[in-house]
């Protein structure tokens, strides 16, 4: 299926209160301007290279998310127009967050991203880190920094009971927290689960290969 065909099949899929992200890494600025034409307004990268190369190129009202592994050094570069990173995993990150959002005067965006899934090469702060982080949030620490809300991936298995108790042990987290101070976002499912995730509670998808087809991990 063309690219049009694929989004417009997802678009119609989700729930009027589900936001899409559409995920374009390594797919070119051609296809993320065909799918802008669509209708699409938030897009997900995952490296600081590639968003920044891209931005320059398309239309400044896209929300660019950074939903990639953020490494602290790298903050700077896209502090001026990142709307939300997604991949915040540590109180360090945050500061440097912090930090560079206050050199252009705004409040950026963030996700916690908490480790649900098994596997050891998935990034994320444990379910109390997570509330710890978020106290200090609370207690008015990041004054740069505004947390709409939560960011995890399930384990990559075909054993769905398994990828449903990740999630709901997500939702949990984002329910106790969302009493605290109120929380917009609960990120989680990609183009193999997010119908499972939508069901477990999850309010915002990342959704890559399923409109824009196989990545060109060459280039």
């Amino acid at each position: 299926m063309s690219i049009q065909e694929n989004y417009n099949t997802i678009k119609s899929q989700l729930p009027a209160h589900v936001q899409l992200v559409a995920v374009s890494k390594t797919h070119p600025v051609s296809a993320i301007q065909e799918v802008y034409d669509l209708g699409q307004r938030v897009f997900g990268e995952n490296k600081v290279q590639e968003v920044m190369e891209k931005y320059p190129l398309l239309p400044k009202d896209i929300q660019w998310h950074l939903i990639g592994h953020l490494q602290t050094n790298k903050v700077k570069y896209i502090a001026e127009f990142i709307d939300t990173i997604q991949s915040v995993d540590s109180e360090k990150l945050m500061l440097e967050i912090n930090k560079e959002a206050a050199k252009y005067d705004r409040k950026i965006k963030v996700l916690l991203q908490v480790k649900i899934a098994e596997e050891e090469s998935k990034f994320g702060l444990e379910t109390n880190e997570a509330r710890a982080l978020f106290q200090k949030y609370t207690d008015g620490a990041f004054s740069n920094i505004e947390v709409t809300g939560l960011m995890g991936m399930a384990t990559f298995t075909e054993d769905e009971q398994q990828i449903r108790k990740e999630f709901s042990i997500l939702k949990s987290l984002f329910d106790e927290l969302n009493k605290q101070k109120s929380l917009q976002t609960l990120s989680m499912g990609m183009s193999d689960d997010f119908p499972v995730a939508i069901e477990c509670g999850a309010n915002s998808i990342r959704v890559g290969s399923a409109i824009f087809g196989r990545r060109d991990y060459t280039k």
